[in-house]
């Protein structure tokens, strides 16, 4: 299996295995590491099937399990050093898509202007806004070159989880168009030639007029500020459970770190993309000023980054136990917790958002009194059964001394819970 091969570094051709960038190589990354999910897959379906145990560990369940456990999660590390190689290739790649994209829009905007000036003729205003976006296009090109290993221009929107982050993209949107209106104000002032026009073209860039864009400018600036000290205070308190992704996705700009949408973020990103286009229409219309965003949409945008910034608030919290019970198999007696038995720990938060692959669930650990015992993954067709967000389960190791000790969960965000005193006798 691929897998195995990565894994032991055997095959015939393991130099092309997952670190490899060449595009058209059928053993490149994404190639690999495609291959090594779907081995890994199979094998653990497999062992949910009752399949591939091995003869010494097959007539007992805790050895089986236990032996079960150790090969996926060896078997995960693989397939996710296989998905991180994956991911900085796709990175690296980027800064060129990225190149690619900002100069497709300066073509299709040439495009626009000579398909309008049919019939209107060529303006200054056509020659600045071209020249506008010229500039505009060299700069993010000289950051692309200066960030290749990190997405390009898009690097300082890529937050410290490997994640799109939505207030820093929505942010840079707004400081690109708003740097953008500038330049193009800029450059008709420079090829202005009577006082008059340059007088109109300077009252342009008057507040009164673009006191809606520049408070929308402020405010989205000041929400992705203010959002990653939020974000970074709450880690720290133990509050918020982050854990980093492998490679960033344009789907983060609408999803949480489960990859589920996210309210906040979509109005945040749907609101402000309208308004965007609102007053770029604005500023094609009237190429002399900045455009005069209403105060009713401005205020509609104000709103939805209150809401953004509340759901970052609101979001995440702190694993809890609320109860450890000793797990009973069917057709077994009642009665106290002993060491060899099986303790289930119910509670919520176990498993932080974007930590349902293997590789993360196995880094769950239940502290019990001094001794640190990994949560064995427990395979099902489709997933895991052990752990999950509100229960897992764990042998009381022989190590553990009778008497009152203390359970503690640590998720794989290194988060700790609440401590539970339970009674364990001999």
């Amino acid at each position: 299996m691929a897998v195995q091969e990565a894994r032991d570094g055997t095959g015939a051709e393991d130099v092309h295995e997952g670190g490899c960038t060449c595009g058209d190589c059928p053993h490149g990354a994404r190639e690999g590491h495609r291959r090594a999910v779907a081995a890994f897959l199979r094998r653990r379906d497999e062992f949910a099937a009752g399949r591939g145990l091995p003869t010494a560990v097959a007539h007992s369940a805790s050895a089986s399990r236990q032996w079960v456990s150790e090969e996926l999660t060896q078997r995960a590390e693989a397939v996710a050093e296989q998905g991180r190689a994956e991911g900085a290739a796709r990175l690296a790649r980027l800064w060129l898509r990225t190149v690619y994209a900002v100069w497709g829009a300066v073509v299709a905007l040439l495009l626009a202007e000579a398909l309008t000036a049919i019939g209107a003729g060529w303006t200054g205003a056509r020659t600045a806004a071209l020249l506008a976006a010229l500039t505009v296009a060299v700069a993010l090109t000289t950051a692309c070159s200066f960030h290749r290993a990190r997405g390009g221009a898009l690097a300082p929107v890529i937050g410290e989880d490997n994640r799109m982050s939505t207030s820093r993209t929505v942010a840079a949107c707004w400081v690109l168009f708003v740097g953008y209106a500038v330049l193009l104000l800029a450059a008709r002032l420079a090829a202005a030639s009577g006082h008059a026009e340059r007088d109109a073209l300077i009252s342009g860039l008057g507040l009164a007029r673009g006191a809606g864009v520049v408070t929308v400018l402020a405010v989205v600036c000041g929400i992705a500020v203010l959002v990653r000290r939020v974000v970074g205070l709450r880690i720290t308190a133990q509050r918020l459970q982050k854990v980093p992704a492998h490679r960033p996705r344009a789907a983060d700009l609408l999803t949480d770190d489960s990859g589920r949408g996210a309210f906040a973020d979509i109005q945040y990103v749907a609101i402000s993309a309208v308004a965007l286009l609102f007053a770029a229409v604005r500023l094609a219309r009237r190429p002399d000023q900045l455009p005069d965003l209403p105060w009713g949409l401005a205020a509609v945008v104000l709103i939805s980054a209150a809401t953004y910034l509340a759901g970052k608030y609101a979001e995440g919290g702190r694993p809890v136990i609320l109860s450890v019970v000793r797990a009973r198999e069917p057709g077994d007696l009642d009665g106290p917790i002993r060491t060899g038995d099986d303790i289930e720990i119910r509670g919520s938060g176990f498993v932080p958002p974007g930590a349902q692959t293997a590789d993360r669930l196995s880094r769950t650990v239940v502290r019990i009194g001094a001794v640190d015992v990994h949560v064995p993954l427990v395979p099902v067709t489709g997933g895991f059964r052990n752990p999950t967000d509100n229960a897992l389960t764990v042998p009381v190791p022989a190590e553990v001394e009778p008497g009152a000790v203390e359970v503690q969960v640590v998720t794989a965000a290194g988060v700790a819970t609440n401590r539970c005193i339970v009674q364990v006798t001999e």
